[in-house]
Parts: structure tokens; sequence; C-alpha cells
């Protein structure tokens, strides 16, 4: 779905240029953050009691899903149970 009209995108795009590279590598930092900490409570309300390995590889699994196979998936599954 597209709803912003082309001279909108024009306009955001132009303010975003504005900014340094700085700028625009710490905005793309902060919303990291912000969508872990909301998955992080996603998983935390469906799994109340999950461990911090479990929170590990629950965030692999959501943040990498389809991009990892499944074999890279479980090595690093493994890594982190240790």
């Amino acid at each position: 779905m597209k709803d912003t009209s082309p001279a909108i995108e024009v306009k955001f795009f132009n303010m975003m240029m504005a900014k340094s590279g700085i700028e625009r590598l710490k905005m793309g930092f902060e919303m990291y953050e912000m969508s872990r900490k909301m998955v992080i409570a996603s998983i935390t309300k469906d799994n109340p009691g999950i461990t911090d390995k479990e929170m590990k590889i629950s965030l692999l699994k959501r943040f990498y899903g389809d991009d990892l196979s499944s074999d890279t998936k479980k090595k690093f599954a493994e890594k982190i149970k240790g």
C-alpha cells in the first residue's frame, strides 16, 4: 500500500539527505533498538518465564526468520545454549 504523495516523498527524501551520515546512522540504530524492545515485549508477553538464552534464540528467529537457513539458525541456537 502506498499512501504518500510523490511530492511528500521527495520532501521527506530531501530532509533525510540534508542530515549528516552520522545523524542518519544514529536514526537507524535508534529504530533498530526500538524495534528490538517491541519484539522483546511481545516475546515476553507470550512467554512470561522465558530465560535469557531462550530470549536470544527467539530474537534470532524473529529477526532473521527466513533470511538464514535452518542449519545456520540451529548452529547459532546451539552456540547460544552453550
